[in-house]
């Protein structure tokens, strides 16, 4: 468990580091060192749980298995390659005045406590625990959504903090009718332990199980993005910087969603059926439908793709609630390759919007021809979560749409007419300005596009062939998640 330790150390001495030194022309610098060693932490981590399996610390209070490991390492591969484009885009934004050094210190302390908060998520084994790090990046993200400090951020922080403050408030109510049903049935010590709660899953109360998930799936829903409780996340990219968008789309969602996941498998442990499953297909189509519809009607860039993230979001947890081991592996497929995707299209989003100098949609045009790399791909970026054949996001919608068909068979349709609005959503607002007509005195600007492009061709490989290594870790997870292995 070094590995985990090593994890979450760099990042909360990264916090002390840009506290104590504030922003220096080197700071972007260090920032990319500090999630290099996260990185490379994540791949030692990875390699034990592959060669040895599931990991617990010493006092049981960490737990790294097949469900978390690559949600860990595919965390900090987002963190790196985004910290890598944030350096000269934010280099950029204090060129043009809207940020200054104190500002920037607080950027680069929050980016790495925002990180922090996330590997705790993740590799904490105590759901108490996992529910005051996701607070933990409530709080960090408020901070960097509102950077800018224009009355539109610090309205969107607000509306941010009271949101997700109220909804992290269930995901409190529901943890302790967890540990209270867990109390019923031995030790209090250790009654929040994820391990200990999977283990004794069929002697918990059925009913206090069923109450509670409602207000953690209500909870940890808000942070997801499921409608209606959505409203704070096209606002928080919006106006928050660019960086953080991409994060919070790749990050900071799928964590969120990994928290409903793990407390939906005590559930069916307790209840024996799929009333949890069933209240996550339910509120995963109607943010999938409402999502779909919403792209038709967006004026600002960051918008567009934040309900496209709402889109997403939605077929993921409609996946994860119908259950079975085709539709967990597609889950688990498209977490990943959305992921990559979306941090890649927020990263040409956020310097297309510094071309064009505004994030309205109307008068950003002609990017292919002013700088061609941001137009090729922001293109590219959005064919492929459009799910387009032959990358990653396709292949995903194609194996959820085939457990749907087997196990919801009427749900099918709704789910391709869905996937056509949310098609013609994205490439009514795109094509004019990746093609239309340059504006006269549009100039490029610096920008560090190679993350994107590897984010990319990861998402094209996969969508190709899926790497024996990876498609191991998808299918044990797949039978931890769908229950029919032991832990």
């Amino acid at each position: 468990m070094i590995a985990a330790y090593v994890l979450l150390l760099v990042p909360f001495l990264g916090i002390a580091f840009f506290g104590l030194t504030g922003h220096r022309d080197d700071t972007g610098k260090v920032n990319i060192g500090l999630n290099t060693f996260s990185f490379l932490a994540s791949i030692w981590l990875a390699v034990k749980v592959l060669n040895v399996g599931s990991l617990y610390s010493a006092d049981q209070a960490f737990l790294i298995d097949s469900f978390n490991v690559y949600l860990i390492m595919l965390t900090a591969f987002v963190g790196l390659t985004t910290s890598i484009f944030s350096g000269p885009y934010m280099a950029h934004e204090k060129e043009l005045g809207k940020l200054n050094d104190r500002r920037l210190k607080l950027y680069y302390s929050m980016y790495q406590g925002f990180m922090l908060a996330m590997y705790l998520v993740l590799t904490t084994n105590n759901m108490g625990v996992m529910w005051v790090a996701m607070e933990g990046a409530t709080l960090a993200t408020v901070l960097l959504v509102s950077l800018y400090r224009t009355p539109e951020s610090i309205e969107a922080a607000w509306k941010y903090f009271i949101l997700c403050g109220v909804g992290i408030a269930q995901a409190l109510f529901g943890t302790i009718l967890l540990y209270y049903a867990a109390v019923q049935i031995g030790d209090s010590e250790h009654a929040l332990l994820w391990s200990v709660l999977y283990e004794n899953a069929d002697k918990l109360n059925p009913d206090i199980l069923k109450i509670a998930f409602v207000f953690l799936l209500i909870g940890y829903g808000t942070k997801i993005g499921l409608v209606p409780l959505h409203n704070w996340l096209p606002d928080a990219h919006s106006e928050g910087p660019t960086p953080m968008s991409a994060v919070l789309s790749g990050l900071l969602l799928n964590d969120a969603l990994y928290a409903v996941v793990r407390n939906k498998m005590l559930v069916d442990g307790a209840t024996q059926n799929n009333s949890a499953g069933l209240l996550m297909m339910g509120f995963g189509l109607l943010s999938f439908l409402v999502a779909a519809v919403f792209l038709h009607r967006q004026k600002d860039i960051k918008r567009l793709f934040s309900y496209s993230s709402i889109e997403h979001m939605g077929i993921m947890t409609f996946a994860f609630g119908m259950g079975g081991p085709l539709a967990t592996f597609a889950a688990l497929l498209h977490m990943t390759v959305h992921s990559l995707t979306k941090s890649a299209i927020f990263v040409t989003v956020g310097h297309a919007a510094q071309v064009a100098g505004t994030q309205d949609i109307k008068k950003i045009r002609g990017l292919i021809k002013t700088q061609p790399k941001i137009g090729w791909g922001l293109l590219i970026g959005t064919v492929a979560i459009a799910g387009f054949p032959p990358f990653g996001v396709f292949t995903s919608e194609f194996l959820v749409l085939l457990a749907t068909m087997h196990s919801y068979p009427w749900l099918a349709p709704v789910l391709l007419l869905g996937i056509g609005i949310a098609f013609a959503g994205l490439f009514r607002h795109i094509q004019p300005m990746v093609f239309g007509e340059q504006p006269e005195g549009q100039l490029p600007v610096k920008a560090n596009l190679w993350p994107v492009f590897i984010h990319l061709g990861l998402v094209f490989w996969l969508g190709l062939a899926i790497p024996d290594f990876l498609a191991n870790w998808f299918s044990q997870a797949t039978l931890l998640i769908s229950g029919s292995t032991p832990l």
